[in-house]
């Protein structure tokens, strides 16, 4: 009677409350699903994932593959793929699928040819030398200048084994042209790898520059006489160069301080007078982007010719009412936005916003709507296929990035705000005036969210006032500067331009002022640990299926926001930073936070303390307490107990080796060394930088170099490691003493000696 009183009375409840689980209902699922993808399909979304599988083509090759893959291979996939779509228009899921794989595998094709066409010589090792060579750039600094060498000749080295181009820097005033033959000494070195695992190669972007050695000039630099023509595209290249650098001179002219620089480099892209404080103001208040040529110059650019070309004509009734004089207008702006992206010198992101400008306009020329998903998508993919290891980098994230999230919020944007029923000329001006503030407001926002994964990963900081810097600056720029910068180009050619520039430099002034305001305030730029490429790939793909998407599919992108934003909010925290020439190292002591030992570079340990999410410059770090150093090295007993030693004179190989736990080194070790861990020379010129995670179960290493073979950018360093010999075969004692017979060998300059700058 009991089990019968029980099964009557769960007859009634859910199967849950009943202790079954509810069934799925996979038909359902699958219907819901087919129907969203049709949705999709009618809206004309599907495209835009071409886009998505050509880049994930591009990221496979560069990230993946070991060694030059052979070119034929994805180029005849891409074709098969392309040839089985003809059979499959009846099949629109296969049909998709199959044009998804050929889009991934031309993707592949193209960085795979990519990297090919960009082969050259690497310089192996540092050298100091006479070079001479045809100046392409350069960069006016405070201090001297920056130059690109084309190299003609590199002391001793052959035509085959010597950069064929290199960027050097000096200090002292000389007068140099772009075009110039001149011949100097050198001090060039490899182009330095990454700081740390995960962080900044600039040895990767130096390599996509076609940059085989970077260093300084010393001495004198005579300027010889050439009696050859220099090539066409050479004299183009100088000058252009010569004209922005003549630009650039006349707008600091102009405006003077700060200003005068900051608005030179709007218009011209030279940012080489901008003073490091001035940077750090522009990046505390989140609108360094503005001084960077990229999307948002091109478009306003292009948006102030194509609004007075067309205004202009619309002044005349008879071609206003004849004249086609939107699509003559939109001409006119892809025109002057061309000549705006080579006078800005062709940066690899003007590049690509001048692209993506075209696609929008191009579209007006044949009647379709400029911003769609599917231009955009276009324009992703003619910049991908020109410069495929763009996508790696921030400027093309970002960028297409921030795009995305305002075309997917479009219709929200562009909703009138407070226009009710407001009679006379002020309610509908206060109507107009609260629209373009809570609108500007909204565009920030929705940017700022797209494009936090990316600069979060990219640079470790956050802006938390970025919203209001742009708020209160980006008004400035788009009513003031950038129109200032067109009409101040135009009048140049008449000498008519320096009350322009004047002007220009007061609303400069004016942004310079609110960023050091908002620079003031307690936390405006917060240093945040990195986090590693997993959570950025699942945040990315969050964005890409939120802003692609348009029907209910889009609320999957909850699955890998969640998931990245948990990885990135628990990212790995390395104990022990090593640097790539064992000059120094970083080690976390007893409060948590990291301490020096030796003479690691400024730049290296800048970042070893961004990515630990320590905001302390690198003159705030001492050595920790409980180290010991001396001029034979520094010893230190870590967090967890070890005993860690950095060796500076073989002298002190002795003691360290016998009493270390962590030995450190830019020497080699004697053999038979007892520390568990070693990490000498020879093993940094295998592996480069180290970062050390401190696991009970034992050290755990994370290395900047991956075993198998080295990618292009890394073949002239790759340093193939001596057999070890065998522990138990070397008396310690006796093959110290065998060691310390060998003549003195003093470690090479370290290529972190030079100062480096990221590849704008």
């Amino acid at each position: 009677m009991a089990g019968e009183r029980s099964a009557a009375a769960t007859r009634g409840l859910p199967a849950r409350a009943a202790g079954r689980l509810p069934s799925l209902d996979l038909g359902a699922l699958r219907d819901g699903f087919t129907g969203a993808v049709a949705f999709e399909a009618g809206q004309r979304r599907l495209f835009p994932w071409l886009a998505v599988a050509f880049g994930a083509g591009i990221l496979v090759e560069l990230t993946a593959t070991q060694g030059q893959p052979n070119l034929a291979a994805p180029l005849a996939g891409a074709g098969l793929a392309l040839a089985a779509t003809a059979a499959l228009r009846a099949r629109p899921v296969a049909l998709a699928l199959t044009l998804g794989i050929a889009a991934f595998l031309l993707g592949f094709a193209a960085a795979a040819y990519r990297v090919a066409s960009l082969a050259s010589p690497i310089l192996a090792r540092t050298t100091i030398a006479p070079l001479t060579g045809l100046v392409e750039a350069l960069d006016e600094r405070e201090q001297g200048a920056r130059l690109i060498v084309q190299v003609l000749a590199l002391g001793s080295l052959e035509e085959g084994a010597r950069p064929t181009r290199v960027r050097v820097s000096y200090r002292k005033a000389q007068a140099i042209r772009p075009g110039d033959r001149i011949s100097a000494s050198a001090r060039l070195l490899p182009p330095p790898e990454a700081a740390r695992p995960g962080g900044y190669d600039f040895a990767r972007d130096a390599y996509f520059r076609g940059i085989g050695a970077v260093g300084s000039l010393t001495g004198r630099i005579d300027v010889i006489p050439s009696t050859e023509r220099l090539p066409w595209s050479l004299r183009l290249a100088a000058a252009v160069d010569d004209a922005r650098n003549a630009l650039t001179r006349r707008i600091t002219d102009a405006t003077g301080g700060q200003g005068g620089a900051v608005a030179a480099a709007l218009v011209t892209g030279k940012r080489g007078l901008i003073s490091p404080q001035t940077n750090d103001v522009l990046r505390a208040a989140g609108i360094y982007h503005v001084v960077s040529i990229s999307g948002l110059h091109m478009v306003l650019a292009a948006g102030v010719v194509f609004w007075l070309v067309r205004a202009l004509l619309a002044l005349v009734p008879l071609l206003a009412l004849t004249w086609p004089i939107k699509k003559i207008a939109a001409g006119a702006a892809m025109v002057g936005v061309t000549a705006y992206c080579v006078f800005s010198g062709w940066d690899v992101a003007a590049e690509r916003s001048w692209i993506m400008t075209l696609v929008m306009l191009g579209a007006i020329l044949v009647d379709r709507p400029a911003l769609s998903m599917r231009n955009l998508a276009l324009a992703a993919m003619i910049a991908l296929a020109r410069e495929p290891e763009a996508l790696l980098g921030p400027s093309f994230q970002m960028s297409f990035g921030a795009v995305a999230g305002l075309i997917a919020c479009s219709p929200l944007l562009s909703a009138r705000l407070f226009a009710g029923e407001k009679r006379g000329w002020i309610g509908r001006g206060l109507s107009f005036v609260m629209t373009a503030a809570v609108g500007t407001l909204a565009t920030t926002l929705v940017a700022q969210i797209a494009t936090a994964p990316f600069s979060t990963y990219h640079f470790q900081t956050v802006q938390p006032f970025g919203l209001v810097g742009n708020a209160l600056t980006l008004p400035l720029v788009s009513l003031v500067v950038m129109p200032s910068a067109v009409v101040g180009i135009l009048a140049y050619p008449f000498a008519l331009d320096q009350p322009i520039w004047w002007l220009m430099g007061q609303a400069v002034k004016g942004m310079l002022v609110i960023s050091t305001w908002i620079a003031g305030f307690g936390q405006a730029n917060l240093v945040v640990p990195a986090f590693g490429p997993a959570a950025l790939s699942l945040l990315a793909c969050a964005l890409l299926v939120a802003t692609l998407s348009v029907s209910r599919l889009r609320w999957l992108a909850l699955l890998p926001a969640l998931s990245g934003l948990a990885l990135a909010a628990a990212p790995t925290r390395y104990d022990v930073f090593i640097d790539r020439e064992g000059a120094g190292a970083a080690v976390r002591g007893a409060d948590g936070r990291l301490a020096v030992l030796g003479k690691p570079p400024n730049f290296v340990l800048e970042q070893w303390l961004k990515a630990d999410g320590d905001g302390r410059r690198p003159d705030q770090v001492a050595a920790g307490e409980g180290a010991h150093c001396d001029r034979l090295g520094c010893t230190i007993h870590t967090v967890d107990g070890r005993s860690l030693a950095l060796t500076k004179d073989k002298r002190a190989f002795h003691e360290d080796c016998a009493r270390a736990d962590i030995l450190i080194s830019r020497r080699d070790a004697p053999p038979g060394c007892a520390s568990a861990l070693i990490v000498d020379r020879k093993f940094l010129a295998e592996h480069g930088a180290v970062t050390i995670r401190l696991d009970p179960a034992g050290p755990v290493l994370s290395t900047v170099r991956k075993p198998g073979p080295p990618p292009p950018w890394r073949m002239a360093s790759q340093v193939k490691p001596p057999d070890k010999p065998a522990a138990a075969a070397v008396d310690p004692p006796s093959g110290f003493a065998a060691w310390a017979k060998k003549p003195f060998e003093e470690p090479e300059p370290s290529a972190d000696d030079a100062p480096v700058e990221p590849l704008q």
